[in-house]
């Protein structure tokens, strides 16, 4: 059976915020089925990296998150603002976080959060040569701490579940594959 897309007969915003909006929508089914109340959640796009120093050290950064209530050791990233492209995002967030420049940066993935309620997209990216440049320059309500781990020890993160935070789990594991070919 081939897989359509579904008809989407009608739209309303519940809420609309800069961070998150909330969409419910109508929508035919292939099989002509009305689905009613159809909650969409719309996000900004994101970014984030698989970012090495100069001598191979993956930067990680430890933060609070409140909806989850934990502490989460996560790589580097953030929300692409209004127009900017994903590459420059990166670099501008890898700044902000971390205060590394880094001397060569390629896009190894793109994936959907969660396409089943959620529309927006996260670029990832493997940048190298990180060095040191600035201070960190957070936004009003980050507080994280950047860390340094060998690509073993990322490995051993990895296998240990310590790396909770799911679309970074997957970008770092692109990030190893890509580092293995």
């Amino acid at each position: 059976m081939e897989i359509l897309k579904w008809q989407k007969l009608n739209s309303r915003y519940l809420v609309k915020e800069k961070w998150a909006t909330l969409r419910v929508d109508t929508c035919k089914l292939q099989n002509g089925t009305i689905k009613d109340d159809y909650f969409v959640l719309e996000y900004p796009d994101w970014v984030n990296a698989v970012a090495l120093t100069i001598d191979n050290k993956v930067l990680l950064v430890r933060q609070y998150r409140h909806a989850a209530d934990i502490i989460s050791l996560e790589i580097p990233g953030g929300v692409i603002d209004g127009d900017e492209g994903p590459e420059r995002a990166v670099k501008r967030e890898l700044l902000e976080e971390t205060g590394y420049s880094f001397e060569s940066i390629e896009l190894i993935a793109t994936l959907y959060p969660n396409p089943a309620t959620a529309n927006n997209r996260t670029f990832t990216y493997l940048l190298k040569g990180g060095v040191k440049t600035h201070q960190q320059h957070l936004d009003e309500h980050e507080i994280l701490n950047v860390e340094e781990y060998t690509l073993e020890e990322v490995k051993q993160l990895l296998k240990e579940n310590k790396i909770d935070q799911a679309l970074h789990a997957a970008a770092l594991f692109y990030g190893i594959a890509k580092l293995e070919d």
